[in-house]
């Protein structure tokens, strides 16, 4: 049974910095691209960025870009999204993905097959 749990979320001023983590477990997590998405208040949810299986190749959206990294430890089968810079606009309830096959993915959620529960993240001040 695939599970995925992510943490690392929080309040935070502008400016300031988070670091969420997703746990994975009942899956080859290295056989897989991750995927994180986010979905703000009232709106649908939207790409955030992907990491394929070794974590050379990574994806971001733009509004992100620059500001927040993807990161994946095969051996704890975990992935990372270090979040810096953090706006308003960043707030939104993130969410871990699995994608969907062993294959390489884009930024649709109809490539992710396996889902987290979520991980609130409020920028205010």
């Amino acid at each position: 049974q695939v599970q995925l749990v992510e943490s690392g979320g929080g309040l935070v001023q502008p400016g300031g910095s988070l670091r969420l983590s997703c746990a994975a477990s009942g899956f080859t997590f290295s056989r897989y691209y991750m995927g994180w998405f986010r979905q703000a208040p009232g709106k649908e949810r939207e790409f955030v960025a992907h990491i394929s299986w070794s974590g050379g190749g990574t994806a971001y959206a733009d509004s992100v870009k620059g500001r927040f990294t993807i990161s994946r430890d095969n051996a704890k089968n975990t992935v990372y999204l270090q979040l810096n810079s953090l706006k308003p606009e960043d707030t939104a309830v993130y969410y871990c993905a699995a994608a969907k096959t062993s294959l390489r993915v884009g930024q649709k959620e109809a490539d992710f097959a396996s889902w987290g529960q979520g991980t609130q993240v409020t920028v205010s001040s």
